[in-house]
């Protein structure tokens, strides 16, 4: 089967995501560690969730997991992959709504058009037919 070059680009943003999310739980769950500078990119990110404790640590681990199989599931053109990623952008774009409308993040304006861009991708029917009857 050949893959739609729009899926193998979200497959590899999933693993990405992944790596990312998990990185930065590790690094939340041991403070101080040499993984502490990367935070210096996103210092009110850090301070947000630091208040979070160990809660933090753990949602972005669920996170990490949750992009890991949503990529395995999108590399595997399974229903369930689709299904996923189709959940967690919406998760996105609500967060990245909430975020702008509550003054919390006005920067998070720029992943709205972004996330919806794929999402009105991703329902197109050529692309719902890479997901059909496959697990």
């Amino acid at each position: 089967m050949k893959r739609p070059a729009g899926i193998a680009a979200l497959t590899m943003f999933s693993f990405v995501a992944a790596v990312i999310a998990g990185v930065a739980a590790v690094s939340l769950a041991f403070p101080g560690s040499p993984l502490e500078p990367m935070w210096h990119l996103n210092p009110r990110g850090h301070d947000v969730l630091s208040r979070m404790h160990g809660w933090a640590a753990l949602l972005l681990a669920v996170v990490s997991c949750a992009c890991g199989i949503t990529g395995v599931g999108l590399w595997l053109a399974r229903r369930w992959g689709y299904a996923l990623a189709i959940a967690g952008l919406s998760i996105h774009l609500v967060g990245d709504i909430l975020n702008v409308v509550l003054g919390v993040e006005p920067g998070a304006i720029i992943g709205i058009p972004i996330v919806a861009a794929i999402l009105v991708y991703l329902s197109r029917p050529r692309i719902r037919g890479t997901f059909n009857g496959r697990g």
